[in-house]
């Protein structure tokens, strides 16, 4: 499905993003802020999230039911989020409605009224999110990982934040960091459909800058550590793991090999982990591999859950793999499948407004430049076998493993030797 993409960058930072797509009868919009959690000071812990939260509560103009109706008639589908990196919102409306839809998205994000007692209620119901990660092993076995592997940086702490920190948050500090973190600076526009870009600037031309004179801190790049950390937790019948490795960052040219790499080795139901794990021993039902790539960090990751009984033997399994990379590197089948995959996922994400939104915004917010489909399949497409293994040869190293995990394990012993590649 062909469209005409288009952006216009203003003085003052902002960045205007469409394609355009004639034939269709949706539209989404997006703003996404280049302000994450890794941007809060320690102190502040989680109040990016909870800022994202709070703008649901009202505006000048608006109370928080009339946001909930004016969202529910224009269809309901608004998405909102918060990375270490970023925070969205995204709304997906018939054309017709786009300026609707901009005018709520707007009033939300520039003119929140942060009432005391809306943000007291808030606190609450995040710190109730905090209690339900708590409970999700899955979850906190994330929120432990990114602990133990960037300790000391901002991606070691929870994007919720703490019960303490949330609390803190009182109407002043959460102005305060409002007008620093979400303003028009820092912001991309992104939208979809059958969507007139002229008309969308004119819209923008209209957002108010916060007026603040202070400015969010500058991230230090994480050092990566290699934590062996296994964190006993009775009452639970899975044991929880992950191996990880450092590995590229989102900029870097290699982040195609570095995706098919991720999917050979768990990215699907024919990759070697699902194939080796779930199927010929039955050994888990949820077993994969994923790149994760920031700015300037990236982790290889493996997952799964498991008996305890069974946990040293899904990470030999794992590790058999990693070093079956390292030595013989990859089929030109295995390579072939994994390329069909990811192409088919793109070219499926074309038929969806939202995929093109998201996809335009994430190149700005990446690589400052709009990055067609074309270069995209052909950047995949050129990729080698040695390609790959080279990265395997780079990054899983023994010393570099990581490895974490949770559930009622204390029969389990792993030591670096164990975690050899």
């Amino acid at each position: 499905m062909k469209g005409s993409i288009r952006e216009t960058r203003f003085e003052n930072g902002l960045v205007v993003l469409t394609d355009r797509m004639s034939e269709v009868r949706s539209a989404t919009l997006g703003f996404f802020f280049r302000s994450g959690s890794r941007h809060e000071p320690d102190e502040l812990n989680g109040i990016t999230h909870f800022i994202e939260h709070c703008v649901f509560k009202g505006t000048e103009r608006r109370s928080a039911m009339d946001i909930a109706t004016e969202q529910d008639r224009l269809g309901g589908n608004l998405d909102a989020f918060t990375t270490h990196e970023e925070t969205g919102f995204v709304i997906k409306v018939i054309d017709d409605r786009f300026e609707a839809a901009f005018d709520l998205l707007s009033d939300m994000l520039f003119r929140p009224r942060f009432d005391k007692a809306d943000l007291e209620s808030e606190q609450r119901v995040i710190i109730e999110e905090i209690k339900m990660t708590e409970d999700s092993p899955e979850e906190l076995l994330g929120e432990i990982f990114h602990r133990e592997f960037f300790k000391g940086h901002p991606f070691g702490l929870s994007i919720a934040g703490t019960p303490e920190t949330v609390r803190s948050f009182d109407a002043e500090t959460t102005r305060r960091y409002h007008a620093q973190a979400f303003d028009v600076s820092r912001l991309v526009v992104a939208a979809a459909g059958n969507v007139d870009h002229d008309r969308l600037v004119e819209l923008c031309n209209s957002l108010p800058a916060n007026g603040s004179t202070g400015q969010l801190a500058v991230p230090s790049a994480p050092q990566y550590s290699a934590p062996i950390h296994i964190e006993q937790k009775r009452g639970l019948e899975q044991a929880h793991l992950m191996l990880a490795t450092p590995f590229i960052t989102a900029p870097d040219d290699r982040r195609y090999a570095a995706d098919l790499l991720a999917n050979i080795i768990g990215g699907g139901t024919s990759s070697r982990l699902w194939q080796k794990v779930r199927e010929e021993r039955g050994l888990a039902y949820s077993v994969g591999a994923s790149a994760i790539m920031f700015q300037d960090a990236g982790v290889f990751s493996v997952f799964a859950g498991t008996s305890p009984e069974a946990t040293r033997e899904v990470v030999d399994i794992v590790l058999d793999e990693m070093r079956a990379v390292v030595s013989n590197g990859v089929t030109e089948e295995e390579l072939q499948l994994a390329k069909d995959q990811s192409v088919a996922a793109i070219l499926l994400g074309l038929e969806d407004t939202a995929s093109r939104a998201a996809s335009l915004a994430n190149s700005e917010l990446i690589h400052s430049r709009h990055i067609p489909v074309i270069e995209t399949l052909s950047n995949i497409e050129a990729v080698t076998a040695d390609d790959v293994r080279t990265l395997a040869l780079e990054f899983f190293t023994s010393e570099n493993i990581a490895f974490v995990a949770l559930g009622d394990l204390n029969g389990l012993k792993i030591d670096r030797a164990g975690l050899s590649v």
